[in-house]
């Protein structure tokens, strides 16, 4: 599985992953302010690089993980991580690439269900982000983190 520690770079399915740096396509697409717009952009970039996942229900599913995973990681970013200060995502041979970036050093953080307080909030998305998630690289940068995720587009059967 992954690991979530920052500086970690573990991938899920075994195989080692090099993500590389790339723009968004597109001129001056910026941050997203919401998690919504930050699903928009992933929605509109699988529609153009991966279209053969609109038209079948395996790719429904594939797309709603990226969706899932996408929102998991802005909304934490914005909510916990002060404030989104990265965001880019591409298509490549091997699946969606989403890097997202905060102003926080702080990990990712998982709440264990047993330890739960009463009326606790939160802690369960990092789980879900690290087993929808391909690869999941967790990087310490001096103003911050970045979480780099790989989402394959490969529907199971």
């Amino acid at each position: 599985m992954t690991d979530d520690r920052a500086g970690t770079d573990v991938p899920a399915g075994g195989e080692q992953h090099q993500a590389q740096t790339a723009p968004l396509p597109g001129p001056g697409v910026g941050l997203p302010a919401t998690a919504a717009d930050a699903r928009t952009l992933v929605r509109e970039q699988m529609a153009l690089g991966a279209p053969e996942l609109q038209d079948e229900e395996a790719g429904a599913r594939v797309l709603a993980d990226a969706l899932l995973v996408t929102s998991e990681l802005v909304t934490n970013a914005i909510r916990h991580g002060d404030g989104l200060t990265a965001f880019d995502l591409w298509i490549t041979d091997d699946g969606l690439i989403l890097n997202v970036a905060d102003a926080s050093t702080c990990p990712p953080v998982t709440t264990d269900p047993k330890s739960r307080e009463k009326g606790q909030i939160g802690g369960f998305g990092w789980p879900l982000v690290c087993r929808l998630a391909q690869h999941v690289a967790v990087t310490a940068l001096p103003d911050g983190k970045q979480i780099t995720v790989l989402i394959s587009l490969t529907p199971t059967a």
